[in-house]
């Protein structure tokens, strides 16, 4: 009940801060960048070779450009935080940014990437979380150009918004997957998520010492033995696939404990942990929503994704899930809701 309470409110704040939106176009930062994987992914994979591509329907059926490269039917949380941090659009992908529109912020999210560089390789091209702080750089140069040097570039990003959803791959795209990752075999899952958190928190110091970033939102893991894909592997009775959720619990404990380190350790640092992800079905029932286990499309087999033209469900809104692996729109909302909160801590 308690965790009813607190997402109805956060669906309350969520509808005062879209008439806020509506009626101010101020922005509360400067600049706001986006870094992780097909959560928040707007485009970026749409130019790789790779099998996590969704520049299809259903995928954008209810956004207002179509199909884009998200991964649900409309929004993802890095959109409505756009909107809700007062910018008139999103964030543009790296994919497709140019000129003066990058000192605004940049989306570097690539669906199947991870914190490890060979997450996701069975499906094709991805760009890592690595290879996300190299295009920053790209970036960096170029706001540096603009404002006259890497000085005043740095005092710029200090002042913007990062936010990071990165992990769930290594999980769903290599350790979970012992037929094409050794991952598994050589680590149990308490030494698996040291390994992803001492690997995250030298990307994160890298983005902190390189670039100047200061303000930075990290997402935990969502509870990811609840997926359809795991649900539909079996979970003995349970709800979800525990031992799944179990391993995520592991990798999220250390990822608080990092963030914590992180803002004790570097002088200025202000890293936030949000777990605004962690939905179980009763959570889910609790935002109204009916069907929390099916996804909303007919999925491929092979990739859990929804098949290109089949007709999605009638009333997205009642699903969690818009494909085997993707929160639906209505989720989506909720998430981010409750991220805005989070950053509101930093902007004060």
């Amino acid at each position: 009940m308690a965790f009813a309470v607190r997402v109805s409110f956060f669906i309350v704040i969520f509808v005062i801060m879209q008439i806020q939106v509506l009626i101010s176009a101020n922005h509360q930062v400067p600049c706001f960048f986006v870094f992780g994987d097909s959560l928040v992914d707007n485009g970026n994979n749409n130019r790789l070779v790779t099998e996590a591509k969704v520049d299809y329907l259903p995928y954008g059926v209810d956004f207002p450009q179509g199909p884009t490269g998200r991964f649900t039917n409309g929004r993802n949380t890095a959109d409505i935080l756009a909107q809700l941090l007062g910018f008139n659009s999103s964030v543009p992908p790296f994919a497709t940014a140019q000129g003066n529109d990058v000192i605004k912020g940049v989306n570097y999210a690539s669906g199947s990437s991870g914190i490890r560089s060979e997450t996701g390789e069975q499906l094709g091209d991805r760009i890592s979380l690595d290879r996300q702080l190299q295009n920053h750089e790209t970036t960096f140069s170029s706001i540096s150009r603009l404002l006259g040097n890497d000085t005043s570039a740095k005092i710029h990003l200090s002042k913007c918004v990062y936010y990071f959803v990165v992990g769930s791959n290594d999980y769903i795209n290599n350790y979970n997957m012992p037929e094409y990752y050794t991952t598994s075999t050589k680590y149990n899952p308490q030494e698996y998520s040291s390994i992803l958190v001492q690997q995250y928190s030298q990307q994160l110091n890298s983005l902190y010492n390189n670039f100047g970033a200061r303000k930075v939102v990290v997402s935990g893991v969502g509870p990811l033995g609840c997926t359809p894909a795991e649900i539909a592997k079996g979970t003995n009775g349970t709800a979800c696939a525990d031992s799944v959720n179990d391993a995520v619990t592991l990798f999220n404990d250390k990822l608080k404990l990092m963030v914590n380190g992180l803002n004790q350790n570097l002088t200025g640092a202000e890293f936030v942990y949000n777990g605004a992800m962690d939905l179980r079905p009763k959570d889910l029932i609790a935002l109204g929503i009916r069907i929390v286990g099916k996804p909303c499309c007919k999925v491929s087999s092979k990739t859990g994704q929804c098949i290109k033209g089949e007709k999605p469900c009638l009333v997205r809104a009642l699903h969690a899930f818009f494909d085997n692996f993707h929160p639906t729109e209505v989720v989506n909302n909720a998430v981010a809701a409750a991220t805005y909160i989070q950053i509101l801590k930093l902007l004060h």
